[in-house]
């Protein structure tokens, strides 16, 4: 039955009414929304100031649809508890944000906020010259401060990293979306900016590009991963857009220079215990890894140092004035793997305890995991077994003399070598060509070391006082031991820590021996390291395994090459320096090396060290001065009680070298004689750099003979480890 007219028109007033309502419901809805968000935006600030000392200032918001909040700009600026260096300066601007806020938790008066957007933003840091900045406040909790500075244990660099923890994964949100996004810090050492055209967080994903100044070093960087802030857990890449990543600061600040392709750091957590006497320390567990990590710097190497794969999976503990790797960290160098465990006390003085051992590694896998800048000569060396390092050191520096040191490679028992890297260490075994090289490394004469040379001279053929003199001035245990005298090497790595350069090298004949052969005159820990590496290599394979080389045949080249006078000299023949032993007899007496007397062979050792100074010896009359005379006597009496001489050489012995030689003509005659008393606790102008290594090295004595016997070495053994 059709609808009445005054039924429709019921209906029609009816149905006006609900849409009335509708609309009045709505805008009641809306107006009570807004009133919601500007309450809960009042909450957010007045939560911010109430944390930190700030002002925090929101323009005016919306909502642009049911969920999504958009706001007007803001700026966060530190009030007075902030520090004088910080109050009135704006730390955090931004243009735009916006947020998707849940309805429910607004009218539940429970706001939470999600889908964080924030377009050109900019935090602005600095730092003023006596220290003040605007941006430690961020870093402070409230509540007692939990130990007063201190300055005799240091900084507790644990309390602080974990404050540092504490507020980067507190502000980490849950989805963002960060858009021409720029941080700046300005100090008088430092100018950085970072800028950010997109960074996105999205249910802890991490990815973004940024472009990174820091003093004048520019990157192009991009960073993925992975971020958990309720664990303290990250999983961030790091790596360059457009090529290797140049690391700065550690030019400005050490002199180095450091880059990569990629870097990946890992947190997997932390935990910190507190400790009202020394604020609590913090230990966290993670890992870093590079690919093509190099560095470079001029007192490790002449040459860039490049790792291809590295990685650090550590334990590490942060103290007052403290910090350790602790047991469980692995290390990864190339197919190398190592666990080292490392204690550092900064306070009062320095103090470092290190032990390193490493797992077996197959012998090539050995040589071609060796960092390419330190091991080049040596690299490509292949064999078969197994090699192991140890290392254990600790140095106090209110202790310097205590400094101990115990170094291994520890090869299994089939180990051998089959095939040498860049140089054939085997060529020592038979005639072969020497460069000399002035101290600027120019070539300045190459010869033969063997029989086709005129001026070689066999071991045998050498005044037998020769090798005994050298012995007993250089290396005393040369005969007896396997390339390392580690008394000695400990000596000279406190001599240098002492005097902060490389005073004194430690080195035995074995390692005077390859430096000269194989090795650049650089003094730098990669060329040390490298000299140790093929000493070992030498001593432990040809001398001591293959018995193809042997210490006679080492000597022998060192007598041959040792440069022993000035390289401006020039032979009749047009050659160049004073090199060997013969040329040596020749330059300073005109006498074959077999016709040497122990006082000539103790003035030739003494010169050694600075071949280029032998004139200054003398005084104005040309006779020996004081200091030489004393260091005849002082030799002279170390061979004595070694049984290298007898009583009556001893007491024989001429102090008066009369130069026959060319060298006559080069003597510097002092104005007046310079002689004095020199007591043995005196310095030497022309001792040896290792003279006090002299006294007390553990030789046994020999059995007295009436003349000097030439030194033989005890059978050679097989060695599982040679110590270096």
């Amino acid at each position: 039955m059709p609808l009445s007219v005054v039924a429709k028109k019921r209906i029609l007033y009816g149905l006006a009414g609900l849409v009335v309502l509708l609309l009045l419901a709505l805008g009641v809805f809306l107006w009570k929304r807004q009133q919601l968000l500007n309450y809960a935006l009042g909450k957010v600030k007045t939560r911010i100031e109430q944390k930190y000392p700030v002002v925090l200032t929101l323009g005016p918001a919306h909502f642009t649809n049911l969920k999504t909040v958009e706001i007007g700009g803001m700026r966060l600026v530190p009030t007075a508890a902030a520090g004088p260096a910080a109050v009135g300066d704006t730390l955090l601007t931004a243009q735009r944000l916006q947020v998707s806020l849940s309805l429910r938790s607004l009218f539940a008066g429970r706001p939470v906020f999600s889908d964080l957007q924030i377009e050109r933003a900019h935090l602005t840091a600095h730092k003023d010259a006596r220290g003040g900045n605007n941006f430690s406040f961020l870093l402070k909790k409230k509540g007692p401060v939990p130990v007063s500075r201190d300055t005799v244990h240091g900084t507790n660099y644990g309390l602080l990293l974990n404050q540092v923890l504490d507020a980067g994964f507190g502000n980490v949100p849950g989805a963002a979306d960060f858009t021409q996004f720029v941080v700046s810090y300005n100090s008088p050492d430092h100018r950085v900016q970072l800028t950010m055209p997109r960074l996105t967080i999205d249910d802890g994903q991490v990815q973004g590009r940024l472009t990174a100044s820091v003093d004048e070093v520019v990157n192009e960087l991009g960073v993925s991963g992975t971020i958990d802030p309720s664990d303290y857990a990250m999983n961030l890449r790091l790596f360059g857009v457009n090529g290797s990543v140049q690391v700065p600061y550690v030019a400005q600040r050490f002199g180095a220079l450091v880059s990569f392709d990629t870097v990946r750091v890992q947190l997997t957590g932390k935990e910190f215990t507190t400790d009202e006497k020394t604020g609590g320390q913090l230990t966290v567990h993670g890992s870093v890894a590079a690919r093509n990590f190099s560095f470079f710097h001029k007192r490790l190497s002449s040459e860039d140092i490049v790792v291809h794969q590295g990685q650090l999976d550590f334990v590490a503990t942060m103290g007052r004035g403290t910090f350790s790797l602790d047991p469980g960290t692995r290390a990864v160098l190339n197919q190398l793997v190592f666990h080292p465990e490392i204690a550092v006390r900064l306070k009062p003085r320095l103090a470092v305890k290190i032990k390193v051992d490493s797992d077996p590694t197959p012998t090539n896998a050995f040589f071609n995991s060796l960092p390419e800048g330190m091991f080049d000569v040596v690299t490509g060396t292949a064999g078969t077994g197994t090699l192991a390092y140890h290392l254990k050191a600790d140095v106090d520096m209110a202790r310097v003399d205590s400094l101990h040191l115990d170094s291994s490679l520890q090869p299994s028992k089939d180990f051998s070598i089959t095939h040498f890297g860049a140089e054939d260490l085997r060529m020592l075994e038979g005639e072969f060509p020497f460069t000399a090289y002035n101290d600027r490394g120019d070539s300045l004469r190459t010869f033969m070391v063997g029989p086709s040379n005129p001026d070689f001279t066999p071991f045998a053929e050498v005044s037998p006082f020769m090798p005994a003199v050298i012995q007993t001035t250089e290396d005393p245990q040369f005969f007896r031991h396997h390339g390392f005298m580690e008394k000695a090497f400990v000596n000279a790595a406190i001599e240098d820590i002492k005097e902060k350069r490389f005073a004194r090298g430690g080195s035995t004949l074995s390692m005077q021996l390859v430096k000269n052969v194989f090795l650049s005159r650089e003094k730098t820990v990669g060329r040390k390291a490298e000299e140790m590496l093929m000493v070992w290599l030498i001593e432990n394979w040809l001398v001591d395994r293959t018995h193809t080389l042997t210490k006679e045949r080492m000597f022998e080249i060192y007598l041959n090459i040792v440069e022993w006078g000035p390289t401006a000299y020039r032979w009749p023949s047009g050659k160049r320096g004073v090199y060997g032993i013969r040329e040596a007899a020749l330059f300073y007496y005109a006498k074959r090396p077999s016709e040497l007397n122990l006082g000539e062979c103790i003035y030739l050792a003494s010169i050694i060290p600075k071949p280029k100074y032998y004139k200054e010896s003398f005084n104005v009359y040309g006779e020996l001065r004081g200091t030489t005379r004393w260091y005849f006597r002082f030799i002279a009496d170390i061979m004595q009680n070694k049984n290298l001489i007898t009583a009556s050489q001893r007491d024989n012995l001429s102090y008066s070298v009369s130069l026959k030689g060319p060298a006559n003509k080069y003597i510097v005659r002092a104005i007046r004689d310079t002689v004095r008393t020199v007591q043995p606790g005196d310095t030497a102008e022309l001792a040896p750099l290792n003279l006090v290594d002299l006294l007390n090295t553990g030789a046994q004595p020999a059995p007295a003979a009436p003349a000097v016997a030439r030194p033989r070495r005890p059978a050679p053994g097989l060695s599982k480890s040679a110590s270096f």
